[in-house]
């Protein structure tokens, strides 16, 4: 019997190139960066500058620093109209959550445990469990009052995107009718070190695929999903297929070859029953390091040949947000499915790396193979690619350290596999 089709609501989300889906699209079509800032940060008794995507969560950031559970609160708040049509369809014992997230209370723990070097105790309101894994699980099952499966998820910067998978999984074993799915992570201090350590963070603009790449920029943010196994909302978007897995090659680099990343893109298509030439777009992870972007590169070249998608990293606009970057991204996807227009530009100095194979980068205008000379926002106007009702499908790809590797594919209800158009390449 095929398994039941897993619809997604529209995304709620917040981050430094917008608080709302509809900003963040906006931003992302004109190529803008200037969400992008630098941030001073003291540690170790010097100064250090970092470039970063902070995002403004809003009011709902408490009074105890949990910047987190500010972000979460502000992009649950925005799918609260699909949330509240699954928990009337179908209770809240059958709606779960599947959270994915890295950072988890950082920021209030690191002043904590200042305070506790200092002195000798810890802040009164000091409380060890907002800093814990489970924390925006447990927080996004209690802000909508659900009794459902609670999942947390920790697979590094793939974390959010394993997170819609197991949410899937909930709903086609008949665990879940609806699952909030997504994550959210914060740019705190730790963060900005530890990268930094590890010798990962840019001191320029993020350039991922380039000549001149130094690394990220660290950013922040939260998007969230409703996933259903009846449609809530219009439009009609599926889970078209997904694919995960785990080559362990080493701590934080990927495997040179990119093995880990082709499995996952090779398994997202097999359990869609797609092909490549179906992938309209890719949303690469595309982050900016020497190491990454040549595993991503190799991999896509792998999987595509000689006919590459267009694809293009968002990553320049809203900085790496970790363990949110897998929905996040993914929720870009989701807006080209659905919103006429071109397809984002991929924001670079365009120039090319003889190492990597030549990927289908789209430009300024929306157009592969060109390339952006600036970090000045793109122009807001620009002929569509391709039809939007030709968009039938749009991957996403997340690569995350110890070799965990995400790829999940979008589409539109109507383009089963049977339906598909086999001439249709862009």
């Amino acid at each position: 019997m095929k398994p039941p089709s897993v619809y997604l609501s529209n995304p709620g989300l917040v981050c430094c190139a917008g608080k709302n889906r509809e900003e963040f699209f906006a931003a992302a079509l004109r190529g803008d960066r200037r969400g992008v800032i630098p941030l001073s940060l003291r540690a170790g008794g010097m100064e250090q500058t970092f470039l970063v995507g902070r995002a403004e969560p809003g009011a709902a950031e408490n009074s105890r620093g949990a910047r987190l559970r500010g972000l979460c609160a502000a992009a649950l708040e925005q799918i609260r109209p699909a949330a509240e049509k699954a928990l009337g369809r179908w209770g809240p014992e059958r709606v779960g959550v599947c959270t994915g997230s890295c950072d988890n209370g950082t920021e209030w723990s690191l002043p904590a445990h200042r305070t506790f070097f200092e002195t000798g105790a810890f802040p009164k309101n000091y409380d060890l469990r907002v800093q814990g894994a489970a924390a925006p699980a447990e927080y996004g099952a209690a802000f909508f009052g659900l009794r459902g499966p609670v999942l947390a998820l920790a697979t590094a910067c793939a974390s959010s995107a394993t997170a819609i998978i197991r949410g899937a999984e909930l709903i086609r074993s008949g665990i879940c009718d609806a699952v909030i799915a997504g994550g959210a992570d914060i740019a705190s201090d730790m963060v900005l070190l530890g990268f930094t350590a590890l010798e990962a963070v840019s001191p320029e603009p993020c350039n991922p695929f380039s000549k001149n790449r130094r690394g990220i920029n660290l950013g922040e943010g939260a998007a969230f999903f409703v996933l259903s196994r009846e449609k809530l909302e219009a439009p009609a978007i599926v889970l078209a297929g997904y694919g995960e897995s785990a080559d362990g090659h080493h701590l934080t680099a990927p495997h040179p070859e990119g093995a880990g990343a082709v499995k996952a893109m090779e398994g997202a298509l097999a359990r869609g029953g797609l092909t490549p030439e179906d992938i309209s777009y890719v949303n690469l992870h595309g982050t900016g390091t020497v190491l990454n972007d040549r595993a991503e590169a190799l991999a896509m070249r792998r999987i595509f040949g000689d006919k590459q998608p267009p694809a293009g990293s968002s990553k320049p606009i809203t900085g790496h947000t970790l363990g949110a970057a897998g929905t996040l991204e993914l929720a870009l996807c989701w807006s080209i499915l659905n919103i006429p227009g071109t397809l984002p530009p991929h924001c670079w100095d365009g120039v090319q790396d003889p190492e990597l194979p030549v990927l289908r980068l789209t430009g300024p205008a929306g157009i592969p193979g060109a390339s952006e000379k600036t970090n000045r926002p793109a122009p807001a106007r620009r002929p569509p690619l391709v039809p939007q009702d030709k968009i039938q499908y749009c991957m996403s790809n997340s690569f995350a350290f110890g070799g965990c590797n995400v790829s999940l594919i979008l589409g539109r209800e109507k383009a089963a596999p049977h339906e598909r158009n086999k001439g249709n390449r862009y």
